[in-house]
C-alpha cells in the first residue's frame, strides 16, 4: 500500500504550503473506515482511494480535492456519516464527498429515460462544484485500469458507460489525455479483437518504416533552429482507439490512413506560435482544410492551440499542435486548471476558464428541453463536439459544433427559421443544406411560408437542438401514420408476454414514461423513438423479456400480418438495423428489400404491393447472410487467419468462392452470417485493419434482383 508520507511528498512537490497533517488524517481515517474491505482483485480496498488521489496529484490539485479522493467511498461503503466527515474535515470536504457519493449512485447506463434524468442530476452536481466530477473521473480511470478483476459482463457495462459518458465528458472539460486513456481502456474491453489487429498492423508498420517519430522530430527542431525559435518538440503515435475512430469516420483501411502521428510544439510566447507555424508551412506542404486557430478563437473550456496537418517525411501526414506553456497547462488539465497549484501558488493561468461560468453555460443549453431522449442526445452531441464560429449577415457570431450545416445554423437562430428553411447561402454563394460550415464563414438562411421539415433533414442536421425540432415537427406531420404503426408494434410487444395492449394499459404506460397520452406513446413507437420492450417494461417490469434474449427468426420483422411470412431479398441481403420495405407476392408472402435496393424501381407503379416494415429492436441471432468481396495476399496462412478473425467476431462463414487468382493476390466472395448492420460494420473494420487484406467491400448481386422481381400473380 502506498504510504501516507509518500503521498504527502507528491503534493508538497507542487504545493509546499499544503496542509500535510490534514492529508495524513484523511489517509488514516479512510484506511480505518475501509478496514477489512477488499477489491475484486483481492487487494485491500483502500488501495483504490489512494490511487485515485495519486491521479489527482498529477494534475496538481488542491488539498480539498485530494482529501475528497481519499474519502470518496467512506459515506457510501463504510459506517462513516456526512456529519462525521464534516466535523473532522470541514463542510467543504463533506460536501464534495457527498457529491461524489451521489454521482456514484447514479445508474448512468440504465434505460434512456433514466439516463437523461441522471444526466440532469450530473450537471446539477457539476454546477455546485466541478471538483466532484474531477474526483469521479479519476475514480473511473483507476477502475478502468484495474477492470480485468471484474466479471466479463460487468466489464462490458462499465466499458460502455465509460465510452458513452465519462470519456466524452473528460474531453469536454479539456482533459484530453484522460479522454484518450479512458477511450482506449474501454476499447480494449469492448472490441479486443479489433484493437489487437490494429496493434499488430501498427507494429508491422513500425518495423517497415523505423523510427518515424524521431526522424520527424529532428527535422522540426532543425527548422526551428534555422528560424531562431526557442521551442520544445514532442512527437507520439496516436492511441489505438483514435486511429480506429478515424478508420470509421473515413471508412478507410489502416494502410490508407496517413495521419497517425501527432507532434506538439511548446513555445515561449504567442508570437512564437505563429512564427513556428510559418516555419513549419515553409518546410512542409499544408493539407487543405486541416488548419484550426484556437488561439484567436478559443474553445469554451479554455483550450487554446494552433492545429495544422502537413505532408511530412516520405509523404506521411502528421498533425502538429502549437501552443505556449500556459496554453499547454490548460490543454492538459482543462477546467481543472482553475484549482491547480504550481510552485506552491494557486494557478493564475490567464487561459483557465471559470468553472462556474463553464458549467452554467453548458447546462443552460439543455434547460429548455422537456423531452428526455432529446435531452440525452443533445448532451451527448454537445460533449463530443468541437466548435466552429460563423456569422449572420449582420455580423453576429454563432457558435456551432464541428460538422454543423446551414440547417443547424437556422435552428440555432430560431426554431421558426429552421422549420421554414428552403435554402442557404454561405459567403453569398448558394449551397446545398448538407454543406459543412467552416470557421469564419457568413451564413444566410432562405425561408418560405408553408415549408415544413423533411425526414431527410435528420441525416443532415448534427446538433441536438436541430434534431429535436425536426423530430417534433415530423411527429406532428406523420403522427397518424406513426400512431397506426405504433399500435401494431404495441400489439406484438404485449402479445409476446401474454398481455393485450388495451387503451387502459397504454394510458398507464404513458404515465410511467411521463408522456402526454397513449397516442404519444404509440407515435413514438411508430417513429422508432420508443421500443416495444421499453413500453412493456413500463407496465409489466417483471414480465418484460430481457433485451439480451435473442429475437426468433419468425418475428424478426415487424409490420406483417399474422398469416404473412417473409424472406430477405437475395439482391440486397438487408440486415437488422437497416431501413427496409416489403413487396407482397400472392401465396408467397413478402420479400424484404433494403430501402436503397435498385430492384425496388421495378415496383414503382404498383404501390399497393409495398409494405412499411421495421426490424425488431431486440438482439437478433447471427443467421443473416451477407456477401463480402475480399482481395487478400497470396501467402501461406492468410486465408486461415482471416477465417479465424471472422470466427472471433462471432460470425459464421456459410460459403466461399474464389473469383480471381493471381500470383500475388486472391479475390473471393465470402458469405458470412451476421446479427445486424452493426455486426457487419464491426467485422469489416477489423478486416480492414488486417495487413493481408488489400480491399474489402459488401457485395450485392444485381442479377439476383431480376430474379426477385417476379410479377404479382
Amino acid at each position: 500500500m502506498f504510504p501516507a508520507d509518500d503521498l504527502v511528498d507528491l503534493i508538497r512537490a507542487y504545493n509546499p504550503k499544503s496542509n500535510s497533517e490534514s492529508i495524513r488524517d484523511a489517509y488514516e481515517f479512510g484506511r480505518d473506515m475501509h478496514e477489512g474491505q477488499f477489491r475484486h482483485s483481492g487487494e485491500p480496498y483502500f488501495t483504490h482511494p489512494i490511487d485515485v488521489a495519486r491521479i489527482l496529484t498529477e494534475q496538481h490539485l488542491d488539498d480539498a480535492t485530494i482529501i475528497t479522493a481519499l474519502l470518496h467511498d467512506t459515506i457510501e461503503d463504510t459506517k462513516a456519516s456526512y456529519s462525521a466527515v464534516s466535523e473532522k474535515f470541514g463542510d467543504e470536504v463533506a460536501m464534495l464527498v457527498d457529491g461524489v457519493t451521489k454521482l456514484t449512485n447514479l445508474q448512468l447506463s440504465s434505460t434512456e429515460t433514466k439516463q437523461a434524468e441522471n444526466f440532469r442530476k450530473l450537471f446539477m452536481a457539476m454546477s455546485k462544484d466541478l471538483r466532484v466530477i474531477l474526483v469521479k473521473l479519476a475514480d473511473r480511470l483507476h477502475n478502468m485500469r484495474t477492470i480485468k478483476a471484474m466479471r466479463p459482463e460487468k466489464q462490458q457495462i462499465k466499458a460502455r458507460e465509460t465510452m458513452d459518458i465519462y470519456a466524452p465528458l473528460a474531453g469536454r472539460m479539456g482533459m484530453q489525455w484522460m479522454r484518450e486513456e479512458l477511450e482506449d481502456l474501454a476499447f480494449k474491453v469492448l472490441n479486443p479483437e479489433g484493437r489487437a489487429s490494429l496493434m499488430r498492423r501498427f507494429i508491422t508498420l513500425q518495423k517497415e518504416s523505423g523510427d518515424v517519430i524521431g526522424r520527424i522530430t529532428d527535422d522540426m527542431r532543425h527548422e526551428l533552429d534555422k528560424a531562431d525559435i526557442d521551442a520544445k518538440v514532442v512527437g507520439r503515435a496516436k492511441k489505438p482507439y483514435s486511429i480506429w475512430r478515424k478508420m470509421q469516420e473515413k471508412d478507410q483501411g489502416f494502410s490508407r490512413l496517413s495521419d497517425i502521428y501527432g507532434f506538439r510544439i511548446i513555445t515561449e510566447s504567442e508570437n512564437d506560435c505563429y512564427r513556428v507555424l510559418g516555419a513549419i508551412h515553409q518546410r512542409w506542404r499544408a493539407v487543405p482544410g486541416r488548419f484550426k486557430d484556437y488561439i484567436s478563437q478559443p474553445k469554451t473550456n479554455g483550450y487554446r492551440s494552433i492545429h495544422t496537418t502537413v505532408s511530412g517525411r516520405d509523404g506521411k501526414r502528421v498533425e502538429v499542435q502549437i501552443r505556449t506553456q500556459q496554453m499547454h497547462d490548460v490543454a492538459e488539465t482543462g477546467v481543472a486548471a482553475h484549482w491547480s497549484y504550481k510552485d506552491g501558488v494557486r494557478g493564475e493561468n490567464p487561459f483557465a476558464v471559470d468553472p462556474v461560468k463553464w458549467v452554467s453555460g453548458l447546462t443552460e443549453q439543455f434547460d429548455a428541453e422537456d423531452d428526455h431522449e432529446d435531452f440525452l442526445e443533445a448532451v451527448k452531441l454537445e460533449m463530443y463536439s468541437d466548435q466552429v464560429f460563423c456569422f449572420t449577415p449582420k455580423g453576429e457570431v454563432v457558435k456551432l459544433p464541428r460538422g454543423a450545416t446551414p440547417l443547424d445554423f437556422a435552428y440555432a437562430i430560431h426554431t421558426r427559421i429552421g422549420n421554414a428553411c428552403v435554402g442557404a447561402k454561405i459567403d453569398h454563394m448558394r449551397v446545398p443544406l448538407w454543406t459543412r460550415i467552416k470557421n469564419g464563414q457568413s451564413v444566410e438562411i432562405i425561408t418560405a411560408e408553408g415549408q415544413m421539415p423533411q425526414a431527410t433533414w435528420l441525416d443532415i442536421a448534427s446538433t441536438g437542438k436541430a434534431k429535436t425540432a425536426i423530430r417534433r415537427a415530423l411527429r406532428e406531420v406523420d403522427r397518424e401514420r406513426f400512431v397506426k404503426l405504433g399500435r401494431e408494434l404495441a400489439r406484438a410487444g404485449f402479445e409476446h408476454v401474454g398481455k393485450k395492449s388495451t387503451d387502459r394499459v397504454l394510458d398507464l404506460a404513458s404515465k410511467q414514461l411521463r408522456l402526454k397520452d397513449r397516442d404519444e406513446v404509440l407515435a413514438r413507437m411508430g417513429s422508432a423513438e420508443l421500443t416495444a420492450h421499453e413500453v412493456v417494461q413500463a407496465v409489466y417490469p417483471d414480465l418484460a423479456p430481457d433485451e439480451s434474449d435473442e429475437v426468433s427468426s419468425e418475428r424478426a420483422v415487424i409490420g406483417l400480418s399474422p398469416e404473412q411470412s417473409f424472406q430477405r431479398a437475395p439482391c440486397c441481403e438487408p440486415l437488422p438495423g437497416e431501413r427496409i420495405v416489403g413487396i407482397t407476392y400472392r401465396g408467397e408472402g413478402v420479400v424484404v428489400h433494403a430501402i436503397d435496393c435498385d430492384a425496388l424501381g421495378n415496383y414503382e407503379d404498383q404501390p399497393q404491393r409495398w409494405l412499411d416494415l421495421n426490424w425488431h429492436a431486440g438482439k437478433h441471432k447471427a443467421i443473416f447472410g451477407v456477401t463480402l468481396e475480399l482481395t487478400i495476399g497470396n501467402d501461406a496462412g492468410v486465408l486461415g487467419r482471416i477465417c479465424t478473425l471472422i470466427g472471433e467476431h462471432k460470425a459464421n462463414i456459410s460459403d466461399l468462392e474464389f473469383v480471381d487468382r493471381k500470383p500475388d493476390f486472391f479475390r473471393l466472395y465470402l458469405n458470412v452470417e451476421l446479427r445486424d448492420a452493426e455486426h457487419l460494420h464491426s467485422l469489416m473494420l477489423a478486416l480492414r485493419a488486417e495487413n493481408d487484406v488489400a480491399q474489402i467491400e459488401r457485395h450485392r448481386d444485381p442479377s439476383k434482383a431480376r430474379q426477385s422481381a417476379k410479377p404479382d400473380k
